[in-house]
Order: C-alpha cells, then structure tokens, then sequence
C-alpha cells in the first residue's frame, strides 16, 4: 500500500504515467491533498473514475493517526500519533504571541540515540527514523489542529523527538513538501532544523541550501561540562560545532539559534556566560536561552533542576552586556509535558 504523503510531484507522475493516467493529475491531486491537511474528496475535484478507484484501491491518504490529544493550560496541544509502520511519535502546536498564529514542532525519529541527559527523548534510544511522508503527515495534523482553533500554522521547527541531522535524507525531503507553494506552502523561512552538533551534519546541510534556518542545541560553552549532559560532545568539540555554524550563517545567510537549556549549578555561572560570550564573538547568532524542564532522573541517574529567575536573568544579562543577542524562550504545555526536552514516544499519556 503506498501512502500519498510519500509523494512528491516526480514520484506522482512517475506512478501515474505507470498506470496509463494523465500525468497532469499530479498537479491538482497533491494540491488537493496539502489543502485539505489529507483529508481530500476525491469525486470532489473530478479526476475521472478509474484515476479515482485506481488511487483508492492502491493507496491511502494518511499513515498515521492522533491516538491522545493533550490540551495545556496555555493552548499548548500535544499529539500522540500512531504510525502505519509502527511506533508512536509526539508532535506539538504552540499558539504564538498573535492570537491567529501557531507554531509547531515536529519529531524526525522514534526515540533518539544523542542520550542528552536532561532530555526525555533519550529515554529507550532510538527506535528508528522516520519516513519523510511521516514527517509530513505530523505537519498536516498540525495544521488542522490550527484551523480547528481559527490559528494559522506560520513557523515549523525540527526540534521534537530525535536528531533530525540523522536522518537528514527523509527530514530535507519533508522540508521541501512543506514548504514547496504548490504542497504545504510553509515556506523554507519559516522552517528551523535544529541539532544537537553533528558536525558533518551541519556541513551537509549547508550544503543543500534549503534555505532554512538552523539551531545549535549547545547548552555549554566548554567541551569538559558539555560532555556530562551532551555524549556527543565526546566527538565534536564546541568550536568545531560553532565553526560549522559560522559556515552556515556565511553560505547560507541565515541566521543560526544557540540553544541553552539553563541547568542549576552545572552550566549557569557568571563565568560560563563570559565564555558563551566569547566563543560567540563577532558571530551573527541569537542565544536562546531556554529554564530545565522537569523529567526526572536522566540516563546518567543525575537530576537536574531550573535555576532561579535572579540567576537566569544574571546570565542573559551577561551575554547582553557583550553584545550578544539573547532571549528566554517562554515555556509552553509542560503541564503536559510538551515542553522543550519533555517529548518520548509512548502510548500512554507522559
């Protein structure tokens, strides 16, 4: 059974023209189908009878489908998706700061092997990657979840569970339905990719000039406190992790999110901010600071805790002082645990 989530429009007149059909279908069938978030009538928009039987009869709209919908306080939802292919996967939509915008976050794999230790995707390894039409399923979820509450989906990140660097293959193929006019319209601006460093990865990716933004799950400044809540520290150094950033902020000209998960009495000190600073220097690159989200033990048994507000605000202020633009990221749905580094795969509410 092949899934139309998994075609783009040369694959689509490649299958039809297989099957005697006119190729120009392919056009209107996946216009169709991104504009109806996979839920397009088929005798509706009048591809003749036996084009219609042919795609009933040899594939289906969606591979997935929401098995738990978790509402957060502050409008936050969380999905649980199940996936033809087997496994779980989380996906989340955040309203934004206007009340006609949300921003969603999409998974690239079932569990993740990266073993962040304040992070709950690390929990269980990786179970496998995800095929880009599942990608692109999450986001077309998303997007109906939006227009049941009159939002308009506007940005996409690459930040929920796995690293999609590792699986770049099936996450840039996603990325281009996404944001191509005549599928998911999104627009590559509004997509970010981030990652947790792999250097070679950040290389490939500037490489594809998708034209996409990139984020550096950093989270310290120096490779000794690194490599206690980051495994992959081990292999790619900090600054060899920020020359690839540069190289992709240079080529590409976008801009690249240094993401710092703000850890009490681990990597919040004055001096851990004068040296973020530094590495940082002359470098076009926005810090987003974003306060520990709870998890309990990590994979290490360590357990981490937010620091206080006087604390966080003194670090920002730090980087602010040496020109470093910087910013806390507001905490959405963690009463739900749809907050940063709160995602896993499961089939229970988590």
């Amino acid at each position: 059974m092949t899934f139309l989530s998994e075609f783009d429009s040369t694959s689509l007149r490649a299958w039809l023209a297989e099957r005697g059909f006119l190729v120009s279908h392919a056009h209107r069938l996946l216009r169709a189908y991104y504009e109806s978030n996979g839920a397009v009538d088929l005798d509706r928009i009048e591809l003749g009878k036996q084009f219609a039987a042919a795609l009933r009869n040899e594939t289906r709209m969606l591979q997935s489908g929401v098995i738990r919908r978790h509402a957060s306080a502050d409008k936050t939802i969380k999905l649980l998706l199940a996936l033809e292919n087997g496994g779980t996967v989380e996906t989340v939509v955040m309203p934004a700061y206007r009340p006609d915008r949300a921003a969603g976050c999409v998974s690239s794999q079932i569990g993740c092997a990266m073993g962040c230790d304040f992070c709950a995707s690390a929990r269980g390894g990786l179970v496998r990657n995800l095929t880009a039409g599942e990608i692109v399923e999450q986001f077309l979820h998303l997007r109906r979840e939006c227009e049941s509450q009159n939002r308009r989906l506007s940005s996409l990140v690459f930040m929920g569970m796995g690293e999609p660097l590792r699986n770049l293959d099936n996450v840039a193929t996603a990325i281009k339905r996404i944001a191509r006019p005549e599928m998911g319209n999104l627009g590559y601006r509004a997509i970010t990719v981030s990652t947790v460093g792999i250097v070679p990865g950040i290389d490939d990716l500037t490489g594809r000039n998708l034209g996409v933004q990139l984020a550096v799950s950093l989270h310290a400044p120096d490779d000794q406190t690194r490599a206690r809540i980051v495994p992959t520290a081990r292999r790619w150094k900090v600054a060899d992790i920020i020359a690839a950033a540069r190289r992709f902020a240079q080529e590409t000209d976008r801009y690249v999110t240094i993401e710092y998960c703000l850890l009490a009495g681990m990597n919040d000190s004055d001096e851990q901010a004068i040296a973020l600073a530094d590495l940082l220097d002359g470098f076009r690159a926005h810090v987003n600071l974003i306060p520990y989200n709870w998890i309990g033990a990590g994979l290490s048994g360590a357990t981490y805790a937010k620091p206080q507000a006087e604390r966080m605000d003194r670090f920002m202020q730090i980087l602010r002082d040496r020109r470093v633009v910087a910013h806390f990221r507001r905490t959405r749905g963690d009463d739900v645990s749809a907050a940063c580094g709160q995602l896993r795969h499961a089939t229970v509410a988590t």
